[in-house]
């Protein structure tokens, strides 16, 4: 990463930190200290279809996804909505959403404005590798103001889900 006076930076590729959470990583592309806490953007990809976290709501950040390849469905406030490759979906601070991957290799961008979240992930990875049960991810939640409001998915809090 290369820093440019007056707040620019430059990410080549293969630059970026990356979490592995399992049976999806993440890789964070910008955070607060990137772009002045303005949005995070990350990368995520999921090794096998079905998998997605819990119904959930940010408390303080929109979020946003970008489908790359592969195929997601979004739930989004009751609704669902099946998203392939070029699809976008925002998400308005406050509402109930989750995703599934529908196809096996599917990879998105998510943005969350402002930046949040990057943390969270970090956590997450930390827990998983130490059999994290639900009480720890409520908890790991509620410190980046997001609220599990649904079941928490098989696999998602495996430290392998590959399938």
């Amino acid at each position: 990463m290369v820093h440019v006076a007056g707040g620019g930076v430059v990410l080549g590729p293969g630059d970026a930190r990356t979490i592995d959470l399992g049976g999806f990583s993440v890789t964070v592309l910008a955070d607060e200290t990137t772009t002045g806490a303005s949005f995070s953007l990350i990368e995520t990809g999921e090794t096998a279809a079905g998998l997605g976290p819990p119904l959930h709501i940010h408390g303080d950040c929109a979020e946003s996804f970008y489908v790359i390849t592969g195929r997601y469905r979004m739930h989004l406030d009751g609704r669902d909505f099946d998203c392939p490759a070029g699809s976008f979906v925002h998400i308005p601070l406050g509402m109930r959403h989750t995703f599934q991957s529908a196809e096996a290799g599917s990879r998105k961008l998510n943005l969350y404005t402002p930046a949040g979240m990057d943390g969270y992930f970090d956590e997450l990875a930390v827990g998983i590798a130490e059999g994290i049960d639900e009480a720890e991810l409520d908890a790991i939640a509620e410190r980046y103001k997001m609220e599990v409001v649904g079941p928490i998915p098989e696999g998602y809090l495996l430290a392998d889900s590959k399938e």
